[in-house]
């Protein structure tokens, strides 16, 4: 079985800061599109809930409508009683019996002036819910071609730049397997813990990228040596030496273009 190949302090520098530029090509894409997913699962949810208040403000005029049909038809029942306690108001045997039709009477004619006055109130909630029913077809109709837009939007350049994504996040967990688990791992918790995502920095002016702090003249001998990781005591980033980073850079360069 083939011994596998020992990789040198300088191969792990350089795929760690490979796969740093690779994952801040990814962070870049990914700030194209800004905040529009946010944008358009909003929309989204906003056209949901419009949605569920049109279903609701329509099921809400059916049953008006039909409390509306059973009062009419109560008012419809009623004049009839009163239709009928009158007829028998003309063949009654004593004050007795026509004074508790009349009060029947008097009962329906009560109970048809409730129903007349719910029938006003639900007329009323008819027109008012009708008002805010267009209200808010207008309304999911602006926000659906708003949001037809936004996804157009998002679409566009998720067709421009998915491919490419996927493809260096790929070529990112092949430079992983130059390095060992630890340090990938201490590589993601620094990128997590930076505001740019920037866990392997160059030196620049004497001091670490994102940092004020002067590294010492003999530490940037030991960086442009490569025998050793060395991260930066105050900002807490991987540091590596300029030239390779120049080097590095170039060659990533090329390999982006193939990509995008």
């Amino acid at each position: 079985m083939a011994k596998k190949k020992e990789v040198t302090v300088e191969e792990k520098l350089r795929a760690l800061y490979d796969l740093q530029l690779i994952d801040s090509r990814i962070d870049e894409i990914r700030n194209m599109r800004g905040e529009l997913p946010l944008e358009v699962e909003d929309l989204e949810d906003e056209v949901a809930g419009l949605t569920k208040r049109i279903e609701k403000l329509e099921s809400d005029l059916v049953e008006l409508d039909e409390k509306i049909k059973a009062k009419q038809h109560f008012i419809t029942e009623a004049q009839e009683l009163i239709k009928k306690y009158k007829k028998q108001q003309d063949n009654v045997r004593n004050n007795r019996e026509f004074d508790a039709l009349t009060k029947e009477i008097e009962y329906q004619e009560l109970e048809i002036e409730l129903a007349e006055k719910h029938i006003r109130e639900f007329k009323a909630q008819i027109e008012h819910k009708t008002e805010v029913l267009e209200t808010t077809k207008e309304k999911i109709a602006q926000r659906q071609e708003h949001l037809d837009h936004k996804k157009s939007e998002l679409d566009n350049i998720l067709q421009e730049t998915e491919k490419e994504e996927e493809a260096l996040a790929k070529k990112g967990e092949s430079f992983k397997k130059d390095i060992e688990e630890r340090l990938v791992k201490a590589y993601e918790r620094i990128r997590t813990n930076v505001k740019n995502g920037l866990a392997v920095v160059t030196i620049e002016r004497g001091a670490s990228g994102g940092s004020f702090f002067t590294i010492p003249p003999q530490v940037q001998v030991e960086i442009a040596a490569r025998r050793k990781v060395i991260i930066d005591e105050h900002s807490g980033r991987i540091l590596v030496d300029q030239v390779l980073a120049e080097e590095e850079t170039e060659k990533m360069q090329k390999l982006f273009k193939k990509l995008s």
